[in-house]
């Protein structure tokens, strides 16, 4: 029987200056499964879309339908001038089934979050995009599990940090992608973001 090996996580946390909340994810899909090198890569992941949906009212805006693949530059622009930042809860994992389900993935070593926060004090919200990265998250600061939408406060370094559970972008998540949208709109509300005037 062939040992499971350990996977490092390829990409480096994106946070932008001045990054007022952080969405984190498990761990990305195995490589033959981007469409760019970035977070949420898969191009049958939703994240991207309900980005578009929340902040353009339009789903495909970071989508080029053309090369079929998402749109990079435009996501870290966006990303930047809305102060989202983006990591994962696992730094190594394995695989246990060899596919990109949290169900099946054992997170070896759990990413740093605590130094990204206790460099980037301008986080003051972490939305958690799944099971598996909301029980992660918890288990690292020593609170309880939120349930989707609901949020739990976080105390470190003498600021609290508000821990919101959204659910899962895959669409192996039987959710549809309005409801998922609706789901993070309110997320951001709640963290102070104004979505009542969509970007063009």
């Amino acid at each position: 029987m062939n040992e499971i090996k350990t996977e490092t996580h390829p990409f480096e946390p994106f946070i932008p200056k001045n990054a007022r909340i952080l969405i984190l994810g498990t761990f990305p899909p195995k490589e033959e499964r981007w469409s760019m090198k970035f977070f949420y890569p898969n191009k049958i992941n939703d994240m991207w879309r309900i980005m578009g949906i929340i902040f353009y009212n339009d789903k495909v805006c970071f989508w080029d339908e053309t090369h079929k693949k998402f749109i990079l530059d435009k996501i870290k622009g966006f990303l930047t001038e809305q102060g989202i930042a983006l990591y994962d809860t696992g730094y190594k994992v394995k695989r246990l089934k060899d596919n990109a389900s949290d169900k099946f993935l054992e997170i070896v070593s759990p990413s740093d979050i605590k130094g990204i926060l206790t460099d980037n004090a301008t986080i003051t919200a972490i939305i958690t995009a799944g099971e598996k990265a909301t029980e992660t998250l918890a288990s690292m600061f020593g609170t309880s599990i939120p349930s989707i939408g609901d949020c739990v406060k976080i105390k470190f370094n003498n600021r609290i940090i508000s821990h919101y559970r959204a659910p899962s972008s895959s669409r192996a998540y039987p959710l549809s992608i309005e409801k998922k949208a609706e789901a993070y709109a309110s997320i951001f509300i709640d963290a102070g973001y104004d979505l009542s005037k969509k970007n063009t």
